[in-house]
This record gives structure tokens, sequence and C-alpha cells, in this order.
């Protein structure tokens, strides 16, 4: 999920201040060819673009709408969620009672015919709500569209999202499938799990010696392992140590690479989180950092190139 956030304090809506208690979700989409985020969410935040006609939400306007969020296009095509209102702030979406229990998000529409759009704002919606289902207890039964909430008498009379999805052979109840799918209990945390700086040890570095033995099994003299060495050649885990640093011993010894460090660090101690079913890296960094804007830091320090993650993948946590 590519969660921002942009709350819309400008609405008369936020500023009426009424809360709830979240017990379901309610799936909509705004009924007009524009799929780009920046018709509705405003002002431009530097990944938005910029709104020529100034019509977004986060303004005083002249009719009651007000979702929590919106998923659609960021200004260079990206698919987005932004939050537009704090989740237990009652909305204005349904028309109906459904404002008083159901926290609510706009799919942009395109023009219905993309099924690659569709594809991709469907599986982000399916990640907010495993995130939403995650944060409140509900489970994927709790999950409806307007047109879904016009049948039970909780909202007005919308076709929203059944007039587009089966269009693309997708429907609410596959929808719902999909996230029973991702939803699941956290997996224990498995033990602090050091990275070793040595595993990256390459020809030409200088490092410090953190074993007692070298390569062979004989015992390194204290002599040796209070000098800093230059790595001569590294094959898989046979390192050669040649000069120190100063230049005045040259030893060609053969030490185990993951007793080797680059000089003046140390090995760095990691949580590991195991990936579980309903797990995305928001809710991991939220769990462990604090905060899910720091799902980046996850990504970086485990080298992802997107934000897919999957059973049973461990990964490290920043400190």
């Amino acid at each position: 999920m590519n969660l921002h956030k942009l709350i819309f304090t400008n609405n008369a809506c936020y500023k009426a201040g009424r809360r709830i208690t979240p017990k379901g979700i309610m799936v909509h989409s705004t009924g007009a060819n524009n799929p780009w985020l920046k018709r509705y969410v405003g002002p431009d935040d530097g990944l938005l673009g910029k709104n020529q006609y100034n019509n977004h939400w986060n303004q005083p306007m002249d009719r009651e709408v007000c979702v929590h969020a919106f998923i659609g296009k960021l200004a260079e095509g990206t698919v987005a969620t932004y939050q537009t209102l704090p989740w237990d702030r009652r909305g204005w979406h349904a028309g109906g009672s459904a404002n008083d229990t159901h926290i609510s998000f706009e799919i942009c529409e395109d023009d219905l015919t993309d099924a690659d759009y569709l594809d991709k704002v469907y599986h982000e919606a399916v990640d907010l709500c495993v995130y939403l289902c995650g944060l409140y207890g509900l489970t994927e039964q709790d999950i409806i569209c307007h047109c879904e909430g016009h049948d039970l008498g909780i909202a007005s009379n919308h076709a929203d999202v059944l007039h587009w999805w089966p269009k693309h052979g997708k429907n609410m109840d596959t929808f719902r499938a999909a996230v029973k799918d991702k939803l699941g209990g956290s997996a224990p945390d498995t033990p602090m799990e050091p990275e070793r700086p040595g595993d990256k040890i390459k020809g030409g570095d200088l490092v410090a010696i953190t074993g007692t033995k070298y390569y062979g099994g004989q015992t390194i003299p204290a002599w040796v392992r209070k000098q800093k060495w230059y790595v001569h050649e590294v094959s898989g885990d046979r390192a050669v140590i040649n000069k120190n640093e100063s230049g005045t011993n040259a030893i060609m010894s053969p030490v185990r690479v993951s007793d080797l460090a680059p000089a003046g660090s140390a090995a760095v101690t990691y949580r590991v989180h195991t990936v579980v079913k309903g797990d995305t890296l928001w809710g991991i960094a939220e769990k462990y950092l604090g905060s899910g804007v720091r799902y980046k830091e996850i990504k970086t320090l485990n080298g992802l190139d997107s934000d897919t993650i999957y059973s049973g993948q461990k990964l490290k946590i920043p400190s």
C-alpha cells in the first residue's frame, strides 16, 4: 500500500468534529472520468500535482461531502492512497446511517475501460481494507460498497462500485475474498539477529579482526588482532589479509570473512519480523517504528524494489 496523509482540515466535515466507533468499511468510486488524485485531494504536496481549477475537497464547499481516503493516481502516474480524515471521524459519504458506523474511501474512476488501472486500484483498496481491519478488529464480512449499503437500507441509491468492477471480472465477493486471503495473525518475531559487516568485505578494504583463529585453525597472535589490515583478496568466506594500516607489516594470512569487520565498525543487530498473511510494510512500520510513514526505511534496509512482501519472508527492522 502506498499510503499518504493529507487531512481535510478545511472541509466542514472535519470541522464538525463528530467521531464514530468504526463497525465497517464502505467502498465508493467517484462517478467521474478523472483518475487523478489532485482532482479531490489538495493542495499539492509535491506528489499530487497542481489542480488548475482548485476544486479539491479540502476547502469550504456548497455540499456536504467528505470521505476518509481516496485512491487514484499521483502526478507521475503511480497509484496511491491518501487518508483525508482521521479514521474515527464521522464522514459524509453514505447519505444514510452508514455515516455513523463506516469508514469510507473513494476510488477515482477513469472511463471504466482500462483493466490495468482497475487492477492497480483494486489491489490498493484490498491492502487498505486489510490495514483498516487490523486497526479496528474488522473482517472481510464488514466491508460493503455503496450499492450494497443501499440494499441494506443504510446508504443512498448509488451504483458504485458494481457499475464498474464487473466489466473486468471483479465484484465485491471477489474483493472480500482477496481481503480474507491477506488477513492473518502475526507470527512470533524471530530472535534478534546480527548482521555482520564482514559479510560485505571485499579486496582493498581496511578491516579489524574480530575472531581469534586463522582460516586453517591456528590462533591469531594478539599483536595481529590489535592492528588493522588491508584485504588482499576474498573468495567465499576466505579472505587474505596483507599489509597493516601503517604498511610496516605484511603477513598474507587467510582468515574467515565472518571474522572481519570494516575498520571502525562493529556488528549491527536488527530485530527480524517474519511476514504472515495480512502484513503490509505500512503495518509493520507502525508496529515496530511507531509510524507507518517509516515503511520506506524497512524497504531500504532490506533492498526491496516494491511494496510487495510474502508470507515467510524475513525483514530486518531498523533500529
